[in-house]
């Protein structure tokens, strides 16, 4: 193999096109014979807000993500949430084939559906921890296989009632994620009311860089202070305040990973203009000062087995 260095190289946010609008998904097939692998020079990180499902079927596949590097063998899932910076090498000298599956989930439930929405959400139960899951679970691991590619191969074949074929498989995949899912999700199950607060939720996501008051998100909805930070909570289930946090730190995540900006330019790029305040909240959300975050990132390059067949 190569030697491996971490190429330090600015994300590039990458648009998915759907290959069925009314569907919100692409999903494809990528191979290689070539017997070239190893870490890539630069080595790009790049994100989306489309969900990612990545499926091995030959070879091994090495992916970093925030959290670490690891390598996926023929049989293995992983998921990547929303957004979430990762990028991929190719791990060995022998063929390599992969389904790449992007999909934007929350399209996929309706008025039925809806009370399992937060069951799937980035906020509070990153998509990520789905993969113990999968790595524990060798029947459920086999069953995501199989789902994911009978959405691919019904979405090549484009056979008569595909559309319900690739829905029904969508749901299936998720049910089965649910299902087996060891968290307590029960107090979950409830109507979210998400829809409600998306203009709120669009007004933070476009003003991270500046100030946010409950005030002025109040007057966006028309709702009074009280009523606001109480609704907010219940639908979101963290306070106001702890979400807009959350949202500037997983930005500042993602410029520090171009590795250009200065910590107090990351700071004032998501509008926490106090330095002491900017590094108290990102240690809250990793453990780690946004330097050793950093630092982590530009020296990871051992590799740890995580979807390892277990069976």
């Amino acid at each position: 193999m190569e030697s491996a260095h971490s190429a330090f190289s600015e994300i590039v946010n990458e648009e998915v096109i759907y290959q069925n609008p009314l569907l919100f998904l692409k999903i494809w097939e990528l191979g290689s014979d070539s017997a070239h692998f190893g870490v890539p020079t630069p080595w790009l990180w790049h994100s989306h807000k489309q969900v990612e499902f990545l499926v091995v079927m030959e070879g091994l596949l090495a992916i970093q993500t925030k959290h670490e590097l690891t390598v996926l063998s023929a049989g293995d899932v992983i998921v990547l949430g929303s957004s979430q910076p990762h990028r991929t090498y190719k791990y060995s000298a022998g063929p390599l084939r992969q389904i790449v599956f992007q999909i934007d989930l929350k399209q996929h439930f309706d008025l039925s559906t809806m009370p399992y929405l937060h069951c799937f959400s980035e906020l509070t139960h990153p998509l990520e921890q789905f993969n113990e899951l999968f790595r524990s679970n060798p029947a459920v691991k086999q069953a995501a296989y199989d789902l994911i590619l009978q959405i691919f191969e019904e979405s090549q074949s484009r056979k008569i009632g595909y559309e319900l074929a690739i829905s029904a498989a969508i749901k299936n995949l998720l049910l089965l994620m649910l299902r087996n899912d060891n968290r307590d999700l029960s107090a979950l199950a409830e109507d979210s009311g998400i829809a409600r607060l998306r203009p709120a939720l669009d007004y933070i996501d476009n003003h991270l860089g500046e100030r946010i008051t409950v005030e002025d998100v109040c007057s966006l909805l028309n709702l009074s202070y009280h009523y606001f930070i109480k609704y907010f909570k219940k639908v979101m289930g963290i306070s106001f305040v702890d979400y807009v946090n959350y949202k500037r730190i997983k930005k500042a995540e993602r410029l520090l990973l171009t590795g250009d900006l200065s910590m107090m330019e990351v700071s004032f790029e998501v509008g926490i203009l106090n330095m002491a305040q900017f590094y108290k909240l990102f240690k809250r959300h990793n453990q780690c000062s946004p330097k050793e975050f950093k630092q982590r990132m530009r020296s990871q390059t051992g590799v740890a087995p995580l979807l390892a067949q277990a069976d």
